[in-house]
């Protein structure tokens, strides 16, 4: 006997789509460029802090080294200025400490400023040094 089986047509599921939408992969692009931009908004940042970091570092090493050769200061004082190849402005002034009224009235001293400046993407930058050095008698 014949089996009357009464099969049902099965319906055709639309089948699911595997992998990424265009609109994921577009959204996932934008996150992506996004996240890029920031990262190389960082990297440029800390780039140019070192450069100025590097440019301070030599301000403050040629003032010292200005400090340095002027020290003891010459009875009459010392005003001079002049600049580097590199850009770098720098002064030298000297003036003497009047110690009459003190326990070191024989002593010689003179105060020293010494000023290294530059100018950095449209900034003046400037380093300032200053002490009290041995003054030479006349």
């Amino acid at each position: 006997m014949p089996s009357s089986r009464h099969t049902t047509p099965r319906r055709a599921t639309p089948r699911r789509a595997r992998g990424f939408s265009l609109l994921e992969m577009v959204v996932a692009i934008a996150i992506l460029g996004l996240a890029l931009g920031a990262l190389y908004q960082a990297a440029a940042g800390a780039t140019r802090n070192v450069r100025i970091d590097e440019k301070y570092a030599y301000g403050v090493e040629l003032a010292r080294s200005l400090l340095a050769a002027n020290s003891p200061a010459p009875a009459q004082g010392v005003s001079q200025s002049g600049e580097t190849e590199g850009g770098f402005a720098w002064r030298v002034a000297t003036r003497p400490i009047d110690l009459e009224r003190t326990s070191l009235a024989g002593a010689s001293l003179q105060e020293i400023e010494v000023g290294v400046s530059w100018v950095d993407g449209g900034k003046r930058r400037e380093v300032v040094l200053a002490s009290v050095v041995e003054g030479l008698r006349p």
